[in-house]
């Protein structure tokens, strides 16, 4: 099964993670988490309250060992794109042509990457002018998939449709 690369940090939404962190490991995907720190006592607080802990940081891993990447929404994936690794890591995912799954912020990770170009994207409503200006086709809908390669989805009233589409993805073309 897939090895699937989180990219993580504080303020993530919680159940943006939670929920389609089961999806995976219901389907028996490995999802493995990466932050600025990882390994013992490493972890990142949701918005919530929820703790996850951060099994690797991004200095200690390479895109070559993951299968997909997964970048959770709230407010991690505007921290996440201020360091020019976690922009690089995943800006290598998309070019390698690997599935990335982003829901509601988490398209910001991929706007810096400049990845997005011709894109078929959704995502929370706040980027949605982010998103035209990094030149993608933003959908107002609660999931969409680009290329057999890329799902976004909006807000956690659309986890069931994105967490369907992910793992939809990772069992036909990956």
């Amino acid at each position: 099964m897939a090895r699937v690369a989180t990219v993580i940090a504080d303020l993530f939404e919680d159940v943006e993670y939670t929920s389609p962190e089961k999806a995976l490991l219901d389907a028996n995907h490995e999802v493995v988490t990466v932050g600025f720190e990882g390994g013992m006592g490493a972890s990142v607080e949701g918005k919530h309250g929820a703790k996850v802990d951060v099994q690797h940081s991004i200095a200690d891993v390479s895109p070559d060992d993951f299968d997909a990447l997964f970048i959770p929404g709230g407010f991690s994936p505007d921290i996440l794109r201020a360091d020019d690794r976690m922009v690089a890591f995943a800006k290598a995912f998309m070019d390698a042509k690997k599935p990335v799954f982003a829901i509601c912020h988490g398209p910001q990770l991929l706007i810096t990457a400049r990845t997005l170009e011709g894109r078929d994207v959704t995502g929370y409503k706040s980027i949605q002018v982010d998103l035209e200006n990094a030149r993608a086709n933003f959908h107002d809908q609660e999931v969409v998939v680009c290329q057999n390669q890329l799902v976004t989805s909006r807000t956690p009233d659309d986890l069931p449709a994105f967490n369907r589409e992910m793992v939809k993805m990772l069992v036909l073309g990956h």
